[in-house]
């Protein structure tokens, strides 16, 4: 099995270098760039005495220790009030295989109040939880009603506890019922159609995503999106190819284990995946042809910063994003934190809507 989901050689599994959690320096298209502007604010990220500072601190330590093979993080190094992140689509999901990027920024009284999440939708509306301007529907940054351990609780929930939710509990198998008021009829047959329906839909809508992001891929993750389809690309075909000819149910193909009949999903699907399938052939033919070296992942830190200085000054074995977070935890004692678990192992309990 490889780092994203079944059916991947495990060739491409150990090539892929991107790191899951760096510094980088242009901000410049962050959704939230224009946030945190006023002198009181802007003090909150610079001061090392606040709370918001040590905090953030902490929870970059969780996301290099923590952060799964299928979430990517990058932080700036001007702006430390700011996170972009890209979770990729789990397999048994619609979602699988595609790219879903978040633009995160913390609020000057960080962490009494929950961080701002926009996900980069490129127009297209694909969840119940993730509208089309971005808005995400979660109880844990308290942007929908739920109980007090769901809601954002100060002491105890953190950024790698929400982009994990995200991946799980948004982006799951049946996103058709994220919807309250559909939940309650989650075993009803005319339901359960209807949720097989709109995996058909969601499933294109991740492959016109996926075409967007390889046209135009958010800043810092250029190398990224142009490797993974890189790698990824020649699966990715095999699975539409297999919805175009009606082989298996959206979100349920696995190329070590194909169905042994034609499986049920709507003739409009098929048409569509055929129609995907040409598309994403072209792109991925390009990308072969073009894009920025492999190892790419934006610009890095000027080496004239005081972070670059700490690095170059202190460079340990294990690279120096380990010695800036070593060097702060040294300045302010900070301890190792575990991430929090709830008893279903993961995330603890926290509601969708």
């Amino acid at each position: 099995m490889n780092r994203w989901s079944k059916g991947e050689s495990k060739k491409s599994a150990t090539t892929f270098k991107f790191p899951l959690f760096d510094v980088v320096s242009d901000e410049s298209d962050h959704y939230y760039v224009k946030s945190n502007q006023s002198s009181k604010d802007k003090k909150c990220f610079i001061d090392t005495n606040t709370c918001a500072y040590r905090t953030i601190m902490k929870e970059w330590k969780i996301l290099e220790k923590h952060l799964p093979e299928s979430i990517y993080v990058r932080t700036y190094e001007s702006r430390m009030d700011l996170l972009r992140a890209v979770i990729v689509g789990a397999a048994g999901t619609p979602y699988h295989d595609g790219l879903f990027f978040f633009d995160i920024v913390f609020p000057s009284d960080y962490p009494n109040q929950p961080p701002k999440v926009r996900y980069l939708s490129r127009g297209y509306h694909m969840n119940p939880n993730l509208y089309i301007n971005g808005y995400v529907c979660l109880s844990l940054v308290n942007t929908w009603s739920g109980t007090r351990v769901e809601r954002w609780t100060p002491q105890k929930s953190t950024i790698l506890q929400l982009l994990v939710s995200i991946q799980g509990l948004v982006l799951n198998a049946r996103p058709y019922f994220n919807e309250p008021v559909r939940g309650t009829h989650i075993k009803d047959e005319r339901w359960v159609k209807a949720s097989l329906a709109y995996n058909e839909e969601v499933f294109i809508l991740t492959c016109k995503t996926m075409l967007s992001y390889i046209r135009t891929p958010p800043k810092n993750f250029e190398g990224f999106v142009y490797q993974y389809f890189r790698e990824r690309g020649e699966f990715i075909l095999s699975v539409v190819d297999a919805y175009g000819h009606g082989n298996a149910t959206a979100g349920h193909y696995h190329v070590n284990h194909p169905p042994s009949s034609r499986v049920h999903n709507s003739a409009q699907f098929q048409k569509n995946s055929k129609k995907m399938l040409v598309e994403l052939r072209n792109a991925f033919k390009k990308l072969n042809n073009s894009g920025p070296k492999l190892n790419s992942s934006g610009p890095k830190l000027n080496n004239s910063s005081p972070k670059s200085k700490v690095v170059k000054e202190n460079k340990p074995k294990s690279g120096w994003l380990h010695n800036i977070i070593g060097f702060f935890k040294f300045i302010f004692g900070l301890r190792d934190q575990k991430v929090l678990k709830g008893s279903d192992g993961v995330t603890g309990k926290v509601a969708v809507m």
